[in-house]
């Protein structure tokens, strides 16, 4: 349990962080440089105590990285030699299982000093992640470092003083996800702040009633859950008034945006991160991610590993975390793609500009037996499956407004198939009743999930192009 010295060290620390990312991007410390030393130090790091690295880079000389010269990790790969991945040999894959399947611990800490979240992602394969509390204070620094005086207009301040500060975030919160996870973290480091989660499952009526009361100054959630609450907000069902939206965990398109920015009067923050690195860049005026590079490093590569040429749309990212030692994530195969600015970005930022496309999977209109249409955020579809069903390579198609395809893998045994899908059929119809959908059909495809033809990816929800 913390103590008070642990909450004053944790604000010292992080304020510290964020004067050092001031000085760097401000003060004329190059982000090259500091990144360079920074992957240096984290290499040499994991060849000496993660046994996993240290086979993987038997072969690479010592002395300065030169980061091409490092193997790329795929998740598989990583999972498949956790223990040995890891810098600590106090951490055992059963233990942390056992931790994860305990969800009252949701936001608390492993061995008392490792927070831990699970993802399943674009590859459909399940992955555990390990963050050090350096590396968490150094995500809540980077957060930090993105709200300049620009976020809030006198209107924002009166907003935020009258909301008394309030945050709320909308997200899956049943099993140990990133984003709830962190925002735990967060809430208890910081108990003083009032904060609430909702969760993405609940039916919107009763999501729209209970943010109602919570008047939030706040609020934080994905671009889908965003785009329906701010639908309500233009219908005058939803009355809160935010200083500022936060939006993550999915591409958010410029429609979106200025829908959502109009129905409440305030800006959006958008910020793209991963489990495996939780605050990778965030958005600026011109719509361009800026990277987050003293801490981060992002690569665009070909199918071939080779880099892409700014302007260039990469087959996938590759992504190092320089602020986690206890899981080194180095030259990692994040599955996002990704497009260099090949100029200064228009916004003055000086840090790395570009586009990426990650999550996009567009809202699912389903349609009642009385004829209105019911919108669900495609997240919330996926959590169902993987919390309720425990899936994790599935898909989910919506053929027609009253009609849902589910795709699973064929492993198993017949009988063990049969289970599988009456648990994910179950799981499915109790959310949908849930929201008033109780009549949409559900079957089962014959073909295992489908990748998109662009991105090799798997995109669990789709919408098919013919349905009406």
């Amino acid at each position: 349990m913390p103590t008070p010295f642990d909450y004053v060290l944790d604000i010292w620390e992080r304020m510290g962080q964020i004067g050092e990312l001031w000085w760097t991007r401000h003060g004329g410390n190059p982000s090259a440089e500091v990144a360079a030393h920074r992957l240096q130090r984290l290499v040499d790091f994991a060849r000496g105590a993660s046994p996993f690295y240290r086979r993987l880079y038997a072969g690479v000389p010592r002395g300065p990285v030169r980061l091409e010269r490092l193997p790329i990790v795929t998740k598989s790969e990583l999972m498949a030699n956790f223990e040995s991945a890891c810098t600590d040999p106090a951490i055992r894959l059963k233990n942390v299982e056992r931790f994860l399947a305990d969800r009252a611990r949701i936001g608390a800490t492993f061995l008392g000093k490792y927070h831990v979240w699970k993802s399943s992602g674009s590859s459909g394969t399940p992955a555990i992640f390990l963050q050090d509390r350096h590396a968490m204070g150094v995500y809540d620094a980077l957060v930090a470092a993105q709200i300049d005086a620009a976020a809030f207009d006198p209107a924002g301040v009166a907003r935020l003083a009258a909301c008394a500060g309030r945050a709320a975030l909308v997200v899956a919160t049943g099993d140990h996800y990133a984003s709830i996870t962190s925002w735990e973290h967060v809430r208890r480091a910081f108990p003083g702040v009032e904060t609430r989660s909702f969760s993405v499952l609940d039916p919107l009526p009763k999501l729209v009633r209970e943010l109602n009361a919570f008047k939030p100054a706040i609020l934080a959630g994905y671009p889908s859950i965003l785009a329906l609450l701010a639908a309500e907000r233009a219908a005058g069902r939803l009355r809160i008034t935010p200083a500022l939206l936060w939006s993550g965990g999915e591409g958010l398109g410029e429609a979106a945006r200025e829908a959502i920015e109009a129905a409440f009067h305030c800006r959006v923050m958008n910020e793209y991160g991963a489990s495996e690195c939780l605050s990778i860049a965030y958005e600026c005026p011109e719509g361009w991610m800026h990277v987050n590079s003293e801490w981060v490093i992002l690569e665009g590569v070909d199918a071939h590993g080779k880099p892409t040429e700014p302007g260039e749309i990469s087959h996938t990212v590759l992504v190092t975390n320089l602020a986690n030692w206890v899981q080194p994530i180095i030259r990692y195969d994040l599955g996002d793609r990704m497009m260099t600015l090949p100029t200064a970005c228009a916004c003055g930022n000086p840090l790395p500009a570009m586009r990426i496309e990650g999550r996009s999977d567009e809202l699912v209109a389903l349609r009642t037996r009385a004829g209105k249409i019911v919108r669900l955020p495609p997240l919330a579809l996926s959590t169902v499956l993987e919390e309720a069903a425990g899936e994790h390579r599935f898909q989910v198609e919506r053929a027609a407004p009253d009609h849902l395809v589910i795709r699973m893998d064929n492993e198993g045994t017949p009988r063990q198939r049969a289970a599988r899908r009456k648990l994910a059929q179950e799981a499915l119809r109790g959310y949908l009743a849930a929201q008033s959908l109780p009549d949409v059909r559900l079957t089962f495809g014959r073909d295992p999930p489908r990748l998109d033809p662009a991105s090799g990816k798997l995109r669990s929800v789709i919408v098919a192009k013919h349905a009406g």
